[in-house]
């Protein structure tokens, strides 16, 4: 289980979350919805780390993620996974070696600088390739790829660290419709699986098609948690502003 309490960051002055508190139980699908600027990346960058928080404490499984240091920080993030929007790989890489970085976490320093895996992480690698259905793709160029594949990409590398909880910032803001819903059926295919989800999305009706909760944010605050089917017009409103587009809540 991931525990929330009171989580604040401040940038400058401008607080970004504000006394967040909440817990995700194991294998939920949970989608944080709001405005951009709502605190949905930050709070996500923090469960991981890529952002410290200025007040609060995460816990997973009993581990404090925010008193992690050094060695014991790298072990935790082992347990994180995490998508971004742009990909994030490495371009003139082949997809075989952007998914075998997924495993730097669980080698030595000299190995991670070579790039020098054993067999068992190519066999991982090339499994987890073909749960996202790119097998045929593995010695390709990354940058050959489109970006619902490139994308499905990083969710293989991402499962290269057998993590117990998998975050997404956004990762079908840069796609078209019909491949969001490809990218978005393989992270229901691993929370099937077993593995817990919170992902984040700028649609409602993604939302209530691929989650099992909704956390919606505004301006650092916590305005909703629960089932994506009570978000009514009125929540809706509160959440997204007077002038949002009603269609979403249909």
């Amino acid at each position: 289980m991931l525990a929330v309490e009171h989580l604040v960051k401040d940038y400058a002055g401008v607080r970004a979350l504000d006394d967040v508190s909440l817990t995700v139980g194991n294998g939920e699908f949970v989608v944080l919805i709001g405005l951009s600027g709502s605190g949905k990346s930050t709070l996500l960058r923090c469960i991981n780390r890529l952002v410290e928080p200025t007040a609060g404490r995460i816990v997973l499984d009993s581990t404090d993620i925010t008193a992690a240091h050094g060695t014991d920080l790298r072990k935790v993030r082992r347990n994180i996974g995490m998508i971004f929007q742009q990909f994030n790989l490495i371009k003139r890489s082949t997809v075989l070696t952007n998914v075998l970085s997924g495993r730097l976490g669980y080698v030595s320093q000299w190995q991670s600088v070579l790039a020098h895996f054993g067999e068992d992480d190519y066999r991982r690698a090339l499994v987890n390739l073909e749960r996202v259905g790119l097998l045929e793709r593995a010695h390709q160029r990354a940058d050959r790829l489109s970006g619902g594949q490139q994308q499905r990409v990083a969710i293989a590398r991402a499962l290269m660290q057998e993590p117990k909880i998998m975050l997404a910032d956004e990762p079908v803001a840069s796609l078209d419709p019909a491949t969001s819903h490809s990218v978005l059926k393989y992270l229901k295919q691993i929370n099937h699986e077993g593995m817990t989800v919170i992902c984040s999305l700028h649609f409602l009706s993604l939302a209530r098609t691929y989650g099992t909760r909704v956390i919606a944010l505004k301006d650092g605050h916590l305005m909703f948690d629960g089932s994506p089917a009570d978000i009514d017009e009125r929540r809706f409103k509160e959440i997204y502003g007077q002038d949002a587009v009603e269609v979403e809540i249909r």
